[in-house]
Parts: structure tokens; C-alpha cells; sequence
């Protein structure tokens, strides 16, 4: 009976999805990585990003998608978006900064499938299949997987 238990879980731990421990977005390549505690790449995902994705966004309806390190801060699975997950954006410094120019930062930015009517096709990866406000976009199905494996608290960095 116990070498039964134990190995029905180890069938159920290898069938759950593996906890990221770090995210890292590389907008020049369009991908998102699901990294492990050692930094080890557990899956990697094609993104679009914000219609406007060179530079660091600093205006609320720039559409450039954010520049540097955030965390994740909500879990959304009723998102228009089919689910989502809430980016700190904007941060202490991106407020400030907005506040200096006298403009809004932006918020809402968030991981998030497509969704339905947004015209996303899945084989555009370059600029011209940018079509988010600010967003990182996958397919519904990588959402499903991303959403199950990021805990809200996750260190998310985007870097250029």
C-alpha cells in the first residue's frame, strides 16, 4: 500500500505544473521565460507586446510595454483576455517620473492570453503583430500554463 502511494505521488508532482520562481521578457526577441529557483529555463513563449514596443513605457497610452524589474501582483481569470496576471507597472520611479513630465504613468499592464475578437494571429511574432496597449499577449492555451505556474510575488524582468 505505501509503494503504491508513493508512486502515484510522484505521477501526480510530475503531472503538476512546475512553480516559476522568475520571469524574464526579452521584448527584442519576443519571448517570455518561465525560469526555476536556479535560473534554469523551464518553458519559453512567443509574445506580442504593446503596438509601440521600443523603449520603456512612460505615458499612459504610449503603447510601449514596460522596461525593467516588476513583480507579479494579481492572478485575473475572468480577464476579457481570456486570464491575466497584474505587473507592478507602474513602480515608485515610473510615478515619479510620469509626475515630473506632468503625465499619467499607465497601469493595467499584464500577462494575458488572446482572447476572443482581438484579430492576434498566432504566427505573428514581429512588430507588425504588436497589438497590445502595453501588454504581453500569448495564446490562450500558453496562458492556461503560464497562469497555473506563476504565484503571485514572482520576479518579473523586461528588458529590451
Amino acid at each position: 500500500m505505501k509503494i503504491f502511494l508513493a508512486i502515484a505521488l510522484l505521477i501526480m508532482a510530475s503531472c503538476a505544473p512546475q512553480q516559476t520562481a522568475y520571469i524574464h521578457v526579452d521584448k527584442s526577441k519576443r519571448t517570455l521565460t518561465l525560469l526555476d529557483a536556479l535560473e534554469k529555463p523551464i518553458k519559453q513563449y512567443r509574445v506580442a507586446l504593446g503596438t509601440n514596443p521600443v523603449g520603456h513605457k512612460t505615458t499612459e497610452g504610449d503603447g510601449r510595454t514596460p522596461e525593467g524589474l516588476y513583480s507579479i501582483i494579481a492572478h485575473n481569470p475572468n480577464s476579457q483576455y481570456h486570464k491575466s496576471i497584474y505587473i507592478s507597472y507602474p513602480n515608485a520611479k515610473d510615478r515619479e517620473q510620469a509626475k515630473q513630465r506632468g503625465v499619467k504613468p499607465g497601469g493595467d499592464i499584464v500577462i494575458h492570453g488572446r482572447g476572443k475578437g482581438t484579430g492576434w494571429q498566432i504566427t505573428k511574432y514581429t512588430a507588425r503583430g504588436d497589438w497590445t496597449l502595453g501588454c504581453i499577449a500569448v495564446t490562450d492555451q500558453e496562458m492556461d500554463e503560464i497562469y497555473a505556474s506563476v504565484p503571485d510575488g514572482t520576479p518579473i524582468l523586461i528588458e529590451p
